[in-house]
């Protein structure tokens, strides 16, 4: 990708945007050799700025129209049109230069647009379309900026599914605050606990077992979806593992906070994520040089 003015400024805003927005993944990218992790933040740029125009916005009617437009924006930045939004510029210049399919960004928009009309999921079924869009199409897009051999789509749909489940697990509170439901009705019904319960913040068997019975879910999508990263190329593939690894390890600290979602909010310390990036080195026999530096 060719330097023009400002360009270095917008790549420094991006990597701030993932400093503030998400600890864990820009832990992970530290481990991307420089022109990877750049178009990383710019991905995650684009990502958070998309998702933060429902979760921000005063009204639904005003998210649905900044999704619109951003939308509209979006289009005509991939098709090489001008746009005067410096982030999908940026983000534009990352899809070309890595040949990211213009159907990812578009269904992340998508996805994003679902919790403007649906609050409430009747089954999981119906979750995972919504956690393939806001989340896989983030592993998807990242992908092809790693690079790939084979078709490890599909397990990176399923690592960004155990991600957004991770997300759900966590945020319950938060989101129940926000009007949100996405723990699947059948499943709440199956294990007899009530959106009455969740109103009152009730922590009780069924709780637990609810929420363990999810947290076990989101587990065998990362054991699945971590079977795709042979098939990333080298020079990014420990920065994925470090980052489903990293991301992992939410779900027992949920646990050990006997699935208090409530009042608290679960956070992988920074100690425990260098113990996990050693533990991995390790496990992969890696030398002191880096992946990609081999």
């Amino acid at each position: 990708m060719s330097e023009r003015p400002g360009l270095e400024r917008l790549y420094l805003d991006a990597a701030g945007a993932i400093a503030s927005g998400s600890k864990s993944f820009a832990f992970a990218t530290r481990f991307f050799p420089p022109e990877l992790a750049r178009a990383a933040h710019a991905v995650y740029w684009f990502c958070r700025t998309t998702d933060d125009m429902v979760d921000e916005a005063p009204s639904v009617e005003q998210a649905r129209a900044d999704l619109d437009a951003w939308e509209g924006n979006l289009r005509d930045a991939l098709e090489g049109r001008h746009v005067a939004d410096a982030r999908l510029r940026l983000f534009a210049g990352v899809v070309e230069s890595f040949a990211i399919p213009h159907e990812y960004p578009l269904e992340l928009i998508a996805g994003c647009r679902m919790d403007l009309t649906q609050s409430r999921y009747a089954t999981f079924d119906e979750l995972r379309v919504f956690c393939y869009r806001v989340a896989s199409t983030v592993g998807l897009m990242m992908t092809h900026v790693i690079g790939f051999e084979g078709q490890p789509q599909e397990r990176a749909i399923e690592l960004g599914i155990a991600m957004q489940l991770t997300n759900i697990l966590r945020d319950v509170g938060e989101d129940y605050g926000r009007g949100r439901v996405y723990l699947p009705q059948d499943e709440m019904e199956r294990f007899g606990y009530t959106e009455s319960d969740l109103a009152a913040a009730t922590r009780n068997e069924k709780w637990r077992n609810l929420m363990r019975f999810n947290a076990e879910r989101a587990r065998k999508y990362y054991r699945s979806g971590l079977l795709g990263l042979p098939s990333l190329h080298a020079r990014g593939r420990f920065a994925v593992e470090i980052a489903a690894k990293v991301y992992s390890q939410i779900l027992p600290r949920i646990e050990a906070a006997n699935y208090d979602v409530f009042h608290r909010r679960a956070y992988v310390p920074a100690s425990q994520k260098y113990w996990i990036t050693a533990r991995t080195l390790c496990s992969n026999a890696v030398s002191v040089s880096l992946p990609w530096q081999r």
